[in-house]
């Protein structure tokens, strides 16, 4: 007898619209901001600085794999920059490799640790406020913004 595929808790969809808080990648809590060769090459064209500089001042080695350097004070990504904007914007912080950012970065808030059950997911919404608001994602969307590693080589 086959097993049956249960339906992940989510089935009907969930909502999410990014706030542009930067919240995400600020602190308090230490982490991990993983990258991959392909991705740390496309930061590094992007901030328009070779691949070695990049690595030696923005990236560490954890075991195999490479992860983003943290605020040492704040512990929000390097590249979490606070804007300087007309009067009353100044103040927010916003990636400085947005158009670059990893997949990890651009999976959030539909990470596998968020999508555990639906009180993981409500516990997000203390990290983040674009939780639970704004456009619904549907299942199927979920599933391929979860797992998209490659998204350089996604059509848009």
């Amino acid at each position: 007898m086959a097993k049956r595929k249960r339906n992940p808790w989510y089935v009907d969809g969930l909502h999410f619209e990014c706030q542009g808080c930067g919240r995400c990648c600020s602190g308090p809590g230490e982490g991990y901001i993983w990258v991959t060769r392909p991705e740390i090459k496309l930061i590094a064209e992007f901030l328009e600085i070779p691949t070695g500089e990049l690595k030696r001042d923005y990236l560490k080695r954890v075991g195999l794999r490479t992860s983003i350097i943290e605020d040492t004070l704040t512990k929000d990504c390097i590249f979490l920059r606070e804007t300087h904007g007309p009067a009353g914007i100044d103040g927010r912080k916003q990636c400085a490799i947005y158009a670059v950012r990893p997949s990890q970065c651009r999976s959030w808030p539909f990470w596998p640790s968020n999508l555990v059950s639906g009180k993981a997911w409500n516990e997000a919404t203390r990290k983040c406020p674009g939780v639970n608001r704004g456009r619904p994602y549907d299942c199927g969307q979920i599933d391929r913004i979860k797992k998209s590693r490659k998204w350089w080589n996604e059509k848009n």
